[in-house]
């Protein structure tokens, strides 16, 4: 027979791949390192084909954490958070069907992308939007919608073109005239101030913002998670005297900062009615925001600090360091500090936060990762326990969430664990906080990651009852009916949930067993840990100048 002049098809033109094996390759081109989830109808097929890609996958016990230990890697790394959720087939829309819910519509409201593919083939397109979308601009959630029968339905390879990973993002720079309008602003105040914010910290802006309160010699303020920018122990911090440097600067430069209820809307009486803010900000929608600032800056953090470091260099300029300014914060940072050692040296038993955190602080590793959430106990951890380092510092935030820390301590330690083997994450849960998401101790222990967890136990939320009061007070009674609902029960062993799962636990009610489980939980770091501190239930915050935003009587 003569040769044909055909050849034979090609197996990989015949080649078929599933859905899961489409989503799981584009969201590998799209530099997706991490997953962090929980595995069930219709997503499971997802998770497996990530991992034979070399994604790294972190099963969780409860959606909420999975999401919170996502958000947190995306802040660290630099990637934000993209969730992937299964939804009912497409043929039973309508019908009533498994979970039936509309997701995509839902998602608008909190996210700034959601779609669903229209077809398995432009699933790489969505999900490199959405990619892109989390991360121009200012970086925020998006969300994916996968039908249930797109998982495991098959359809030619060739037929599936992967998008390229998207560019960084664009860094936009500030006007040059209001650069110059704000280094003039800045020039002529008498108590001028910096606000560090997370956006600074998420920005890398570490270097330049160091550069600006060196050269410059201004007193800076971080937020929350803008600790650790410049390290905490800089003289030039004022962390130790927040409210007075808020309420008498006369200007005031946000460097990603915003005035929401963390900075009291920028208003009086924790202000100057005329005090005068210099806004930088990636988001336009977010200057001037609460207050008229003085100057507004649009841009990337790290370029438009330079940009004023450059109009610094034009005509140098320094604020005097022996300035009256400088006097009152420095007399009112050393009478707070004062009146902080003076409880945390009391000797009376139990113990209070403030000798919690002085010992723990004692011993902390410079360079470990913080993750702390609860009322008092992140509120005066933060106070207490220092920063030295930029993104080393995670909490509640601006929603003031509570359920975040376990989550948050897995993402920081298998960051940690891939890319600075050694390093230690310190996870400060209250008691109450810590009931959020304590089945993520299984998770911890599963995956045997570096996480020392303090639980500080009031036996309450705000305050709780000691064992004696607590039983007298529900020997008569129904607990529903005369249990406070502040109160948890007294005494609760969370130590006992870690060695079940087979991490160390220790139960704590002295300052010297204190010290002695920290340095044995430090010097081990083989298992991860929980140390559950016994402190007094009435336990509370020293005075402060202005009470806390709401107008709870309690």
């Amino acid at each position: 027979m003569p040769e044909s002049n055909f050849a034979e098809p090609s197996d990989r033109s015949e080649e078929q791949v599933s859905g899961a094996k489409v989503i799981a390759q584009a969201l590998k081109t799209q530099g997706v390192e991490y997953m962090f989830g929980i595995v069930g109808v219709p997503v499971t097929e997802i998770a497996f084909a990530a991992q034979e890609l070399g994604i790294r996958y972190i099963g969780m016990r409860n959606e909420q954490a999975a999401c919170y230990a996502a958000s947190a890697i995306g802040y660290l790394t630099g990637r934000p958070l993209l969730v992937i959720g299964g939804s009912s087939e497409r043929n039973q829309e309508t019908m009533g069907a498994f979970q039936e819910f509309p997701q995509v519509e839902a998602c608008r409201l909190y996210s700034k992308f959601s779609a669903r593919p229209a077809s398995i083939e432009t699933i790489p397109s969505v999900i490199e939007k959405a990619v892109r979308s989390s991360i121009y601009g200012r970086p925020g959630a998006c969300y994916v919608d996968i039908p249930g029968d797109f998982v495991n339905l098959l359809v030619n390879v060739n037929s599936v073109k992967y998008t390229e990973c998207c560019m960084s993002p664009p860094v936009s720079v500030a006007e040059t005239p209001a650069v110059r309008m704000a280094a003039s602003v800045i020039r002529n105040a008498k108590q001028p101030l910096l606000i560090i914010g997370k956006g600074a910290a998420y920005a890398r802006a570490e270097e330049n913002i160091r550069k600006l309160v060196e050269q410059c010699k201004l007193p800076f303020l971080p937020t929350p998670m803008g600790k650790g920018v410049v390290p905490d122990n800089h003289p030039n911090c004022v962390g130790a005297a927040r409210s007075r440097a808020l309420q008498f600067a006369d200007v005031i430069v946000l460097l990603g900062a915003r005035l929401n209820w963390i900075l009291h809307f920028g208003l009086p009486p924790r202000y100057r009615p005329d005090v005068k803010f210099i806004q930088v900000d990636i988001c336009a929608e977010e200057l001037g925001n609460n207050v008229r600032p003085a100057v507004t800056l649009l841009g990337d953090i790290n370029a438009v600090t330079k940009q004023l470091l450059e109009e610094f260099d034009k005509i140098p300029w320094q604020y005097p360091p022996e300035s009256k300014w400088w006097k009152t914060l420095r007399e009112k940072m050393k009478s707070n500090e004062a009146a902080s050692q003076e409880l945390a040296s009391q000797k009376s038993l139990p113990m209070n936060y403030y000798t919690v955190f002085y010992h723990v602080q004692e011993q902390l590793p410079r360079d470990c990762f913080i993750v702390s959430e609860g009322s008092n106990t992140m509120d005066i951890g933060r106070t207490v326990l220092q920063n030295y380092l930029p993104r080393h510092r995670l909490d509640a935030g601006t929603f003031g969430t509570m359920g975040v820390g376990l989550g948050f301590a897995i993402a920081a330690a298998v960051l940690a664990k891939d890319r600075s083997p050694g390093q230690r994450v310190i996870c400060v849960e209250g008691d109450s906080a810590f009931g959020f998401s304590g089945m993520e101790l299984e998770t911890i222990c599963r995956y045997n990651l570096p996480i020392i967890i303090l639980v500080v136990n009031n036996n309450g939320i705000y305050q709780g009852f000691d064992t004696d009061t607590w039983k007298e007070m529900v020997k008569s009674q129904d607990a529903t009916i005369v249990a406070p609902p502040v109160c948890l029960l007294p005494n609760s062993h969370y130590e006992q949930v870690m060695i079940a799962f087979g991490g160390k636990g220790y139960f704590v009610q002295t300052p010297e067993e204190l010290q002695k489980s920290l340095r044995q939980t430090l010097a081990d770091t083989t298992k991860p840990s929980l140390i559950n501190i016994m402190i007094e239930p009435q336990a509370t915050r020293k005075a402060q100048d202005f009470h806390w935003l709401t107008r709870s009587k309690m």
